[in-house]
């Protein structure tokens, strides 16, 4: 699994202009995908470096503030752009394999006691934020 983690103010997504998700407050936008081989270990370590990460002010985390996640898929974080000038998204997931490894992550911080809002699984969807710092973090696992 990958995903691109954003320390935020507040962050809100849209799908046909209806606000699906939002956190408000210190928290992390968390733009995630899966590739091939991912499963429940992938997951679990996903859900616990989220979590756990010291990326809010102070050194603190998400887990530590109280704070919110918005969970968004994004399997273009698995696009190969090493050839041409077309990226290839072979080695990102499928929607059937990567949806519910998607859902399983948001489903994992809700069980720890963090607040999710999540997007919609293939949709379209408009991303707001206020980037925190800025700070952005890739973690791969």
């Amino acid at each position: 699994m990958r995903a691109v983690l954003q320390r935020v103010d507040g962050a809100r997504v849209f799908v046909e202009g209806e606000e699906v998700g939002r956190i408000d407050g210190p928290g992390i936008l968390a733009l995630v995908a899966a590739t091939h081989t991912d499963g429940e270990a992938e997951v679990a370590s996903m859900v616990r470096k989220i979590a756990e990460l010291r990326m809010l002010h102070d050194e603190r985390s998400v887990e530590d503030v109280g704070g919110g996640v918005l969970v968004v898929s994004q399997f273009t974080l698995y696009g190969r752009t090493s050839k041409g000038r077309r990226p290839s998204w072979s080695d990102a997931a499928p929607g059937p394999v990567a949806e519910p490894l998607v859902d399983a992550v948001a489903e994992g911080l809700a069980a720890r006691g963090i607040t999710v809002a999540t997007g919609r699984f293939g949709a379209d969807m408009r991303v707001e934020l206020c980037n925190d710092g800025p700070f952005t973090l890739v973690v791969d696992v």
